[in-house]
């Protein structure tokens, strides 16, 4: 079951962010003119945050970088949160 879950946290914003890319390139091109590499690269090391910043970006309001923020952290803790999970495991 945890695997499942860490599968789910990992995967879910990637697929999430292809399929909506596959389906509205239009949004994408909006939020990141003339530019592919920025979506790639926020899709591999900081998923939820460029999921928000897809969303946020037509409206730019103090709400919005909040939840941008938020989407950030999101990132950084499912990146910390494995490391602070099994330090068990490792002896430290």
């Amino acid at each position: 079951m945890c695997c499942f879950f860490t599968v789910l946290i990992l995967l879910g914003p990637r697929f999430a962010a292809v399929i909506w890319w596959l389906f509205w390139p239009a949004r994408w091109n909006v939020a990141f003119p003339n530019s592919i590499i920025w979506p790639i690269l926020g899709i591999i090391f900081l998923p939820w945050a460029t999921l928000m910043y897809v969303i946020i970006f037509p409206v730019a309001g103090f709400w919005d970088w909040l939840f941008l923020i938020l989407a950030i952290f999101a990132d950084l803790a499912s990146y910390g949160g494995g490391g602070f999970g099994n330090r068990d495991r490792l002896g430290m």
